[in-house]
């Protein structure tokens, strides 16, 4: 069973609502089992023009998905949950963002995949509530750990803790 990390963010409509059901549906999933979780966070947008603040967790998850299998299940929620891909690629509001952090201590770079996540050094929005369920987890393309990491942010964006866990 491979460790994997998801980022669950959400900044329109119900977010708090948008980011508990996702983390739901992830549970029930077959093949994937919910680990660990973090606290919800509320976070300012992260190069994208909204005045809408995100809620956002991290959870820790088991699965025996291979990434490729736990990306289509990830887009598989977020349509359920009224994402819109359809458009361009730029940032905008959503209703649920889910994104694959960390698959074990894979590199994987594809069209379709990128892991670790490709900003996930430059952004408090994931490294604050991963802080609090995994500070040692070595990233493995820095090797460096997520407190390391925190640590030499040069321009956090806002967190401020929103609510109990997931």
């Amino acid at each position: 069973m491979a460790i994997v990390y998801l980022s669950l963010g959400s900044n329109i409509g119900d977010r708090l609502g948008y980011v508990q059901q996702a983390a739901s549906i992830i549970g029930t999933t077959n093949n994937i089992s919910i680990v660990s979780s973090s606290s919800f966070y509320e976070t300012e947008p992260w190069q994208m023009d909204s005045p809408n603040w995100f809620v956002n967790a991290i959870v820790q998850i088991s699965t025996s998905l291979s990434p490729e299998e736990l990306l289509i299940v990830i887009n598989r929620i977020e349509a359920q949950l009224g994402r819109d891909r359809s458009g361009k690629r730029e940032y905008t509001d959503r209703t649920i963002d889910i994104d694959i952090l960390f698959y074990d201590d894979k590199i994987i770079n594809t069209d379709k995949l990128t892991i670790p996540h490709k900003f996930f050094h430059r952004r408090a929005c994931m490294l604050v509530p991963m802080l609090e369920i995994a500070q040692d987890y070595i990233h493995p393309l820095f090797k460096k750990s997520i407190s390391e990491l925190y640590d030499e942010l040069e321009d956090p964006e806002q967190v401020v803790l929103y609510g109990t866990r997931v």
